[in-house]
């Protein structure tokens, strides 16, 4: 039988939404909800440089883009990212199998669905949760980059959302990588020939994404993205420290 998910209850209004115990509020699901980002933000903390891989769940092992994200996952975690997915089956399979045999952490964000099928067996450290808001938040906070493997509307979505985050300045210096040029050729070529021309996107915001079909590449590409977001962050630190000693000479100067 078809379960009632948390994210249905709560986007749900009807007839039935009459006042009822406290507990089934959408006051107390604000509650749950906090509960969720504080578990999740908890469990993250300390997870160092991620990358996250998404993916069709449709995908079995033997297919190319199965033996690919495994390899690329694999490549990222011998040089010291952790790998997070949706932690179920196909390629987030996939990904976390190649996290584990590069030795590096494997993290499963998984979901309430109506009919649950759990983590992988290649998920190393599982978090569970009620809603796909909460848990996409974690796969953005958490991440250096993304790597989007082809797959259906649920890679869509978060392809899309961390696209316009990116836009809008939410955030900076993350990679975007799209893995299997022929697959996202038609939506490329979408954007470009329709969405640009009648000026619903900008020239540089079809730059944000990058076509890759190589793991050993993609791995090249975030290892360099983020040894510069490194480098961009301690030089933030000296300047801001350089700033502050100034500021402090000048009072000491001040001072009679």
């Amino acid at each position: 039988m078809k379960r009632i998910t948390e994210d249905e209850r709560l986007l749900r209004t009807d007839a039935n939404d009459r006042p009822r115990d406290f507990t089934h509020t959408d006051p107390w699901r604000v509650l749950r909800i906090m509960g969720e980002f504080v578990e999740g933000f908890d469990t993250l903390a300390g997870t160092g440089p991620a990358v996250t891989i998404f993916g069709s769940a449709r995908v079995r092992e033997g297919d190319p883009a199965y033996t690919a994200a495994i390899e690329t996952a694999r490549l990222l975690a011998e040089e010291g990212f952790a790998i997070i997915t949706g932690g179920g089956p196909g390629l987030m399979e996939a990904a976390n199998r190649g996290a584990r045999e590069g030795g590096g952490p494997s993290i499963g964000c998984t979901i309430e669905l109506p009919f649950e099928t759990g983590a992988n067996p290649y998920v190393d450290l599982e978090i569970r949760f009620r809603y796909f808001f909460v848990r996409k938040t974690m796969f953005m906070k958490y991440a250096s980059a993304f790597v989007i493997f082809p797959g259906g509307f649920g890679t869509l979505d978060e392809l899309f959302e961390a696209l316009t985050l990116i836009q809008t300045g939410k955030v900076h210096n993350f990679p975007i990588v799209l893995f299997d040029s022929a697959y996202w050729a038609g939506l490329l070529s979408w954007v470009r020939d329709t969405m640009l021309p009648s000026g619903k996107v900008s020239p540089t915001d079809i730059d944000l994404l990058t076509l890759c079909d190589d793991p050993a590449e993609v791995c090249a590409l975030i290892k360099a993205s983020y040894t510069e977001r490194q480098a961009s962050a301690d030089r933030q630190d000296a300047e801001q420290a350089s700033a502050s000693n100034l500021r402090r000479a000048a009072e000491k100067k001040r001072r009679p």
